[in-house]
């Protein structure tokens, strides 16, 4: 197996069984896109950690239902159309992609892979840039989302750098109440004179400076 594969299968409804229509009427009514004249949303599901046999058998029992799913290795394309996808944002609980994570470790019976997922939206119409924004806008709530890049992900696994460490208040202890209250400014501290004097007793007592984090 190899682990570092990442593998990615669309997934759209069969033309009888998609529910697209009232979207299509709200963008038209609500927003004025009076252009659009027609959406497709496809999901996509990224993977990596399994094998490509337990990829054939997600792809046939968890990512989608062959009955109702159109089941695409490559995104479909669609002449003039534009295409944008939107993610949670990392951090965000994505249910969906949890769920799939876990039912692909029930089938394996071994450690959870990587699952991340991503709707797709393809419109068709003659559409302004204002209007692509507009739909996108409505669309994307970005307290949970963001939009998602379209190329294939080399890998699933986040890697975040190391934080920068935290400054100390060189000499605090050692502040006048003059130039102890000249810092209480520079900062912007919710406290007055008297909390910072008692925070600098305490750390006098610590014998040690305090960081900034801990003053704040």
């Amino acid at each position: 197996m190899n682990e570092n594969k990442v593998y990615r299968i669309y997934v759209e409804k069969k033309p009888q069984f998609t529910r697209t229509a009232p979207l299509i009427r709200d963008i038209r009514g609500y927003l004025g896109v009076k252009a659009l004249r027609n959406l497709r949303i496809i999901e996509r599901y990224d993977v990596q950690g399994i094998d490509d046999a337990t990829f054939d058998a997600a792809c046939r029992t968890i990512f989608a239902e062959p009955p109702v799913d159109n089941i695409y290795d490559k995104l479909p394309e669609v002449p003039g159309a534009y295409v944008f996808a939107t993610e949670f944002l990392p951090g965000q609980f994505d249910q969906r992609a949890d769920s799939c994570s876990q039912s692909i470790q029930l089938l394996t019976q071994k450690a959870r892979p990587l699952v991340r997922y991503a709707r797709v939206y393809l419109l068709e119409g003659e559409l302004s840039p204002a209007d692509i924004e507009l739909i996108k806008h409505n669309f994307i709530n970005p307290v949970e989302a963001r939009e998602a890049a379209l190329a294939e992900a080399a890998t699933l696994r986040e890697e975040y750098p190391e934080p920068a460490p935290v400054a100390t208040l060189a000499g605090f202890t050692g502040l006048n109440d003059a130039a102890l209250e000249q810092l209480r400014q520079e900062l912007g501290l919710a406290m007055d004179h008297d909390d910072i004097a008692f925070c600098q007793s305490y750390f006098r007592g610590e014998k040690r400076e305090p960081t900034i984090t801990e003053i704040r």
